[in-house]
């Protein structure tokens, strides 16, 4: 049997690990989750081994599974899956039988990494805390976890600090911390589980959507329907892996169900709230983007160009103007409602819009109540 070098099984043992590898992982994730990298398209060398002369022929995930400490082969065959397992140099999928001499080496989308959350003193806003639980509103800009480009200032590190002093609290331990996540350009509310405990309880509510979240988002458009639903599984894009997309083929992607609602009309911009159903990766930005409402200023899909509106120069000047307010996508994650996993309590949470989208919002009312609309 090859044997694995322990800088080796570290570094693989990392990346085939739910935090750093998996943003759809054994947890329900919020709708907006964990930014793919710009540069996703270079490639990475995490682990090599040379198989045995002696070795039968076996199913590489298997192989895998057999040498790599704490990796469930589930993990292991989505990496192969998503091209990542070579032989030779050429992806294979998990059902590839290893031969003899076969040169395995897994290759991701970023640099080898430590992924030890380290401890930072960053200041957190948060709106409810106890023994079990804490719920925190994250500003625009923030990561959640550490990763490709963002190892450190990221709201695990904050939380590392805040709980320095919980002795049963351990930042580096996945069975506490996140139970979802949502964008670094996505604002609003996030719950904390201080205890296995509670994030085994947490993790049950959100798998079994019973918690309730909502978001307010501005789309560019008029919204015809005052209401609506929208279904349609999401995978990545194999046009632009850097982006979701929803996926014509029933049987590709994951199932996703928002729920909308408009609160305002506001010229050639609609604001809307929208409740999950189901939470994937960058849900509501895909699924407002598939029914031709995309978000404002999302630039990762297009809206943060002027999509709707007048050719004249002042108009274009007001949409720019627009964009510097608010520099990112207009998307909050306004509530957030669960059961609390000790006390058995409904807890519901509401946030105020951050001030960057309130005045993006008071702008664009200022703009329709001074001009006619064509």
């Amino acid at each position: 049997m090859a044997e694995i070098d322990s800088e080796n099984k570290q570094q693989l043992d990392s990346l085939l690990s739910l935090e750093a590898y998996e943003p759809d992982g054994d947890i329900e994730n919020d709708a907006d989750e964990t930014e793919m990298p710009e540069d996703a398209m270079a490639l990475y060398e995490h682990f090599r081994v040379v198989v045995d002369k002696g070795q039968t022929p076996i199913r590489i995930d298997k192989y895998l599974f057999e040498r790599i400490v704490n990796a469930s082969r589930n993990r292991i065959q989505k990496a192969a899956d998503a091209g990542f397992v070579q032989v030779s140099g050429k992806a294979v999928k998990s059902s590839y039988k290893v031969k003899p001499a076969d040169v395995i080496t897994v290759m991701m989308d970023r640099p080898r990494y430590d992924n030890e959350v380290v401890a930072e003193d960053i200041p957190l806003n948060i709106v409810y805390e106890d023994d079990t639980v804490m719920v925190v509103n994250k500003p625009a800009g923030m990561v959640v976890h550490p990763g490709h480009g963002n190892y450190n200032g990221t709201l695990v590190n904050a939380l590392a600090w805040h709980m320095k002093d919980d002795k049963d609290y351990d930042a580096n331990d996945p069975h506490v911390g996140l139970v979802h996540r949502i964008d670094k350009d996505t604002s609003g509310l996030l719950v904390i589980a201080k205890t296995p405990d509670a994030k085994t309880h947490l993790g049950n509510q959100f798998f079994h959507k019973t918690t309730h979240r909502s978001y307010w988002a501005l789309v560019w458009g008029i919204m015809d329907q005052n209401e609506g639903t929208i279904e349609g599984n999401i995978g990545r894009n194999p046009k632009d892996r850097l982006q979701m997309t929803v996926l014509e083929d029933p049987s590709q992607g994951k199932h996703a169900v928002t729920h909308y609602r408009v609160l305002e009309r506001l010229g050639y911009v609609t604001l809307v709230e929208c409740l999950l159903e189901t939470g994937r990766t960058h849900q509501i930005r895909v699924h407002m983007k598939h029914i031709g409402h995309t978000l404002f200023n999302d630039k990762r899909y297009g809206g943060h160009e002027i999509l709707r509106g007048t050719r004249f120069s002042k108009y274009k000047q007001f949409v720019n103007n627009c964009f510097d307010i608010c520099p990112r996508q207009a998307l909050h994650a306004k509530t957030l409602g669960f059961i609390h996993p000790k006390t058995g309590k409904e807890m519901n949470f509401t946030s105020e819009l951050p001030a960057d989208m309130q005045q993006l919002i008071d702008k664009w009312k200022g703009y329709i109540s001074n001009r006619e609309i064509e």
